[in-house]
């Protein structure tokens, strides 16, 4: 009978079916028909030791892949042009005393460390008279006015210039506040100025300039404050144009009676995102910085703390905000400062940018003015040699070489190198692959239909009632009466069906 043939056969859904088709090594050799023997054992023992150690080494590649290893490559790449780094300058002196007056002092005496007693001698300092009978102190005072009357002028300072071997003036200079007061960048790219290049590295390819620092200038220290400065000379920053400086930190100073040599070479740093870095991808959220930088972000953290303390701004700080009375300086934003550098991780969280510009550099130094150009010096600029050997300096900073250092964060691990280190296993423990992934989930369906399915469907298959069942024994029973077979034989019959499959 066909019916009973189609019953004989086994279902896709049965486990040797499975094993006997599936590509996965072993399985053959483990559901086969019959009872349980040794060989079965074994095989089974085998499988499920290759199983075991392929998901040991499964589970070692995944916590890898998710451990977000990453790599640093360094490579010095050649350039047959590299744009010149912006070069911030400021005189390690604030402020001149030639240009302060006596209604300055009694703002400022609280800054500059002076007792109101001691005005007179100060002013004797200064080397103004200390005539305060017609004196009447203002209502109000500016801060920022006095810090552009006050503070030393690169037209002043600025002796000598040469940028690749041309001329180069104040005019070149762009003006900037920082803590130091008034100071001025060289090649900023502001003000529609482009940037300048250098075809060369070595000495004479680069910035040449020399200085006077005005030491006259200076104000008498009376007092250990904050804007007190116990050095002579300028403090440089080099950094790129896309960056604030931040020179009362990350600035290196250069003494007066030296000219000193910098060396620089350029370094790009590429650093990977969370989770396989822990650098800064998105934009700046910032009103006054449109780029991302360290320096950017603590100058704008600076700023709102202070202006959420203090209600003002100090001068070198971005913002058209209130700029602070020299009284706010001494009772609020000098000490809010000094509270943000000690407690910067807390408030100031400032990541690293993923891609950034770097200058490294090396100094050198020789001593200026030498004994047979003293005289010399003396006499092109109408001063005395002790004046050049006080005030004189001479700054040179070009590129070692016309080459640049890329420092770059790679993925150590991918997905591509995940999913080959699993096929790898897969392949060498168990003999699987991505096809036999698909062949398990198809014996699976054919599970589901088969068990689940089939079992749903005949649980919603009407039963048939014993009256119905003998009411169509007897009907088939008298046709088969009719047609001359023996009782109780129920064959089949095209017109009715298999007999046999009627319960009588």
């Amino acid at each position: 009978m066909g019916s009973a043939e189609e019953e004989e056969q086994p279902r896709p859904s049965d486990i040797t079916v499975f094993g006997a088709n599936c590509t996965l090594h072993g399985l053959s050799h483990i559901f086969l028909p019959g009872g349980v023997t040794i060989r079965r054992l074994f095989w089974a023992a085998a499988f499920l030791s290759s199983l075991s150690i392929f998901l040991y080494h499964v589970a070692g590649a995944v916590m890898d892949y998710l451990s977000y290893p990453h790599v640093t490559i360094l490579d010095e790449m050649d350039s047959p042009v590299m744009y010149f780094p912006a070069i911030t300058l400021c005189n390690y002196n604030s402020f001149r005393r030639s240009k302060m007056i006596r209604n300055d002092l009694f703002w400022m005496a609280g800054l500059l460390g002076v007792e109101q007693s001691d005005f007179d001698d100060f002013m004797a300092a200064l080397g103004q008279p200390p005539d305060n009978s017609k004196f009447f102190p203002s209502k109000t005072f500016n801060m920022l006015e006095f810090v552009q009357r006050t503070s030393h002028s690169i037209d002043e300072m600025l002796l000598d210039c040469k940028y690749r071997g041309k001329d180069c003036g104040p005019e070149n200079f762009t003006t900037i506040y920082t803590r130091y007061g008034k100071c001025y960048t060289f090649n900023s790219g502001l003000d529609g100025n482009p940037l300048l290049t250098t075809l060369k590295g070595g000495t004479g390819n680069g910035l040449e300039i020399m200085l006077d620092i005005q030491q006259d200038e200076y104000l008498p220290v009376w007092g250990d404050t904050d804007e007190t400065s116990y050095e002579a000379g300028i403090k440089v920053q080099i950094h790129s144009q896309d960056e604030p400086p931040f020179i009362d930190q990350l600035g290196f100073g250069v003494a007066p009676g030296f000219q000193t040599f910098v060396s620089c070479q350029q370094q790009l740093l590429q650093y990977l995102p969370p989770p396989w870095g822990d650098c800064r991808s998105e934009p700046m959220d910032s009103e006054y910085f449109s780029t991302y930088s360290i320096t950017a972000c603590r100058i704008d953290c600076e700023t709102r703390y202070l202006l959420e303390n203090c209600n003002c701004r100090m001068v070198h700080m971005p913002g058209t905000s209130t700029v602070c009375t020299p009284e706010q300086y001494k009772d609020c934003a000098d000490p809010a400062l000094d509270f943000l550098v000690e407690k910067d991780n807390d408030y100031c969280v400032c990541e690293t940018p993923c891609n950034m510009t770097r200058y490294g550099k090396e100094l050198s130094m020789v001593k200026i003015p030498s004994k047979a150009s003293a005289k010399y010096l003396a006499k092109k600029f109408n001063k005395t040699e002790q004046y050049i050997a006080d005030n004189i300096l001479v700054l040179d900073i070009f590129f070692e070489a016309l080459n640049y250092e890329k420092i770059e964060q790679k993925k150590a691990y991918e997905v591509a190198g995940l999913l080959g280190d699993i096929g790898g296993q897969m392949g060498l423990f168990i003999g699987a692959s991505v096809l036999t992934i698909l062949e398990i989930f198809d014996y699976l369906y054919e599970v589901f239909k088969d068990k689940v399915l089939g079992y749903l469907l005949r649980k919603r298959r009407p039963q048939r009632s014993a009256s119905d069942n003998l009411s169509t024994c007897d009907t088939l029973r008298s046709h088969s009466d009719s047609l001359g077979f023996a009782p109780n034989v129920l064959p089949s019959h095209p017109a009715i069906g298999n007999f046999e499959e009627f319960a009588c």
